[in-house]
């Protein structure tokens, strides 16, 4: 059996969709159903279900709240929480599956972030994210970490949904233009995660995001080039955040593709999620 934590997130439900195309049984829980936080409830859930796979998507990933106002949040689910559902896993004998962040890293290189490159994070987020890969590698006997970076899909928040609608209300944008890395759809992420599973792939660290890389401002660009909307350039000093982002965020995918998984560029990856958007709202 198949469980699912998060399983009402950006990536649970695009999850929850693939497995329903392809006929799969699982178990979906969020919160409220499974509150990973909880010792107790964890155990109770994998006791029940019994699983032999467990899709840990569940995090907090307020990235700028976990600086501050969300911290301890941010600590308890992605770290406490990561090692409840990493242990109830390891005594199911369930394989896990853990997924992760580019912001382990600092950014600072300028090649591409290799699976085994010493992490470094510089935000509460990718601190507590990296203490949940350390966990699942003290704890776990057959696990999967991947590592993904700049998350969008139908599902939740993100990027494309945040430009679309700027450039409702506004007929300028300014997007920052020093921060690069490797865009992720949803779907490509979840079709790799089964994948994984499907193949038998060796047990480790993954890096998988879209092919290609680009910077914010490209990305607005190209969710945006069909309409007559002004996109202007700026520097991160520009835009100040409260979490640090990292400037060059591109990690190698060649480990993923050495699995025999084909990884769309992200333009393809863009281009077919708007023309599957434009379905939706028809």
């Amino acid at each position: 059996m198949i469980l699912i934590t998060g399983s009402n997130g950006q990536l649970g439900t695009e999850l929850r969709n693939l497995l329903d195309e392809k006929n799969l049984a699982y178990v979906a829980t969020d919160s409220t159903e499974m509150d990973i936080t909880d010792k107790a409830a964890v155990e109770a859930v994998f006791k029940e279900v019994k699983p032999k796979v467990v899709y840990h998507c569940a995090a907090y990933t307020a990235v700028d709240k976990a600086e501050d106002e969300g911290k301890e949040l941010n600590t308890l689910i992605n770290e406490t929480g990561t090692k409840n559902v990493a242990e109830a896993a390891e005594a199911a004998g369930a394989t896990l599956f853990y997924v992760s962040t580019d912001y382990v890293f600092d950014g600072l290189n300028q090649e591409q972030y290799q699976v085994n490159d010493p992490a470094n994070p510089q935000n509460e987020y990718g601190r507590a994210k990296y203490a949940g890969e350390e966990i699942v590698q003290s704890i776990s006997s057959k696990y999967y970490i991947i590592r993904t970076s700049w998350v969008f899909g139908e599902f939740g928040n993100n990027f494309v949904y945040t430009m679309r609608r700027l450039a409702e209300s506004y007929p300028k944008l300014t997007v920052v233009n020093d921060q690069v890395g490797r865009p992720t759809w949803t779907r490509t992420l979840a079709e790799f995660l089964l994948h994984l599973n499907d193949v038998n792939a060796e047990f480790g660290i993954y890096h998988l995001s879209n092919d290609n890389s680009c910077s914010w401002y490209e990305f607005a660009r190209e969710i945006l080039k069909d309409s007559d909307i002004e996109i202007s350039p700026v520097t991160s000093e520009q835009y100040p955040q409260k979490a640090y982002r990292p400037k060059h965020s591109i990690m190698d995918l060649s480990k993923a593709k050495a699995t025999g998984f084909k990884i769309p560029t992200w333009q393809e990856a863009l281009k077919t999620f708007l023309v599957d958007l434009e379905t939706v709202s028809k």
